[in-house]
């Protein structure tokens, strides 16, 4: 399950149905797995557990990691963000027109080096003096010919200022929704409280019932040994009907 946690959110925003296609072999895994528990296998012993353990934390950093990932993957490899910025910074009327020859770069065919020229250079019909190509690069006829243009390095930023954005806004909706969704359903809080509330008053009573034993065992012993004294304090009885006295000494 972790492998496949794992596939689905790293890589989703190149394979976006991988989503559906996990979903539907939890599904099916589950029901069969219910099958072979309920029908074929022996049940298993239940075990009490707080949490899923080291598995939650593995969890949590495969989600973030994908975070990352996926960011890097929209903004490097689309043009989502090269036309965001043709749009609000090149584009003479802000619409998109004119993007592909931005994006495409000039080189003269008469700069290959030896052994690297076409074979056959007539192959079109007639001769080519200038090829286009997809990079931001400068024109054969500038100072710093086939070198990285501004255009590019305008991109980079872009494009790394959209991961650090992407990242800060995915984790910043999933604490939200982490906030919202508790852990524990709110009817399993309120019955976990009652039930705390019943042992606390259990636990009152038993002490209770044993203070009251405790004060019923003191009193009885009490009585018993002032009973006692009051027998030791008789020194002498007499009776009336007999013949010689009798005495008792007290111990």
């Amino acid at each position: 399950m972790i492998i496949q946690f794992g596939f689905v959110t790293l890589f989703v925003a190149s394979f976006p149905l991988a989503p559906l296609f996990a979903l539907l072999n939890n599904i099916i895994e589950i029901r069969l797995d219910a099958k072979k528990f309920v029908a074929e296998l022996r049940r298993p012993v239940a075990a009490r557990a707080k949490d899923i353990g080291i598995w939650y934390n593995l969890l949590r950093g495969v989600a973030n990691v994908a975070v990352i990932i996926n960011a890097f993957v929209i903004s490097f490899t689309s043009d989502f963000i090269p036309r965001m910025v043709y749009q609000y910074m090149y584009s003479p009327d802000g619409s998109m027109h004119g993007f592909v020859n931005h994006t495409l770069s000039y080189f003269n065919v008469s700069h290959f080096q030896e052994g690297k020229e076409p074979m056959d250079p007539l192959h079109l019909g007639y001769h080519i003096e200038m090829c286009r190509y997809k990079d931001y690069r400068e024109p054969p006829w500038s100072v710093t010919p086939y070198e990285i243009s501004k255009e590019f390095w305008t991109v980079l930023a872009v494009r790394l200022a959209f991961v650090i954005i992407f990242q800060n806004v995915v984790m910043l909706m999933s604490d939200i929704v982490d906030w919202l969704i508790p852990d524990i359903p709110k009817d399993i809080s309120l019955q976990i409280h009652k039930e705390k509330i019943l042992l606390v008053e259990l636990f009152m009573r038993e002490e209770h019932s044993k203070s009251r034993n405790l004060e019923s065992r003191l009193s009885a012993g009490g009585k018993a040994n002032s009973s006692n004294s009051n027998n030791n304090n008789y020194s002498t009885t007499v009776h009336p009907r007999s013949g010689p006295h009798h005495s008792t000494e007290s111990l």
